[in-house]
């Protein structure tokens, strides 16, 4: 069955895990106050303060003490659908002011521009949010990269070690899941795409091994008609 789209992973895969950990992270964190204090009244940002309280259970926190909730999480870096949310909100005012621009490796850029000419579907799945996928691309050092992508997913879908994630990512896709290659850098989120029917490619850009799944350095390595 060859391949007909890809599915990639950003955080270490088409992106530098530095530049979430060392550069959004920490604007998320210095500007998520304010930001919250500022919106805090806007349905929008409101639907995911409740959100915030619900996974909490502190259905009664005052917005003082959501932001509290929300700055614990960024220290954790807990994979929460409405933190993700805010951050991505946040980041846009970043990107938009020229403040952040989106990192993506020059192999990446190359190659997924090859790989949309050629024909192949490409989507993204990633813990953060589908707005802030879209940034990161969409503003990336490399100019607009959004055209290329045909779609975003994120925990939304489900949690990216759960094969039944990638089952219904392929379900949205429209694709059979052996029609789908998907690329990331953690082995336990291959598993689960392998698991769902979806072929595998890890990328191991400092080298080494992704137990069970072919990996690759570099994106230039990867010919999606030999799988």
């Amino acid at each position: 069955m060859p391949i007909r789209a890809i599915l990639t992973d950003i955080e270490g895969t088409t992106s530098a895990v530095s530049f979430v950990f060392d550069v959004l992270f920490p604007y998320a964190r210095e500007h998520l106050p304010a930001f919250v204090r500022a919106h805090a009244g806007e349905a929008e940002v409101a639907a995911q303060l409740e959100a915030v309280r619900a996974e909490s259970g502190e259905t009664d926190a005052d917005v003082e003490r959501v932001i509290g909730i929300l700055l614990g999480w960024i220290a954790e870096d807990r994979k929460a659908t409405p933190l993700k949310a805010l951050q991505g909100m946040v980041w846009e005012q970043g990107y938009r002011t020229g403040q952040l621009k989106g990192h993506v490796y020059p192999d990446a850029v190359a190659v997924l521009r090859r790989w949309k000419s050629g024909g192949y579907d490409l989507y993204v799945y990633s813990s953060g949010s589908i707005q802030a996928q879209r940034l990161i691309f969409g503003c990336s050092e490399a100019g607009d990269l959004s055209p290329l992508f045909s779609g975003y997913f994120d925990t939304t879908s489900g949690p990216k070690r759960e094969a039944a994630s990638y089952a219904r990512i392929a379900e949205a896709i429209g694709r059979p899941a052996g029609e789908i290659l998907f690329l990331s850098d953690v082995v336990q989120e291959l598993d689960a795409a392998r698991a769902a029917g979806m072929c595998t490619c890890g990328l191991a850009r400092e080298g080494g091994e992704l137990a069970g799944h072919p990996a690759v350095a570099s994106f230039a390595a990867i010919e999606p008609a030999a799988f």
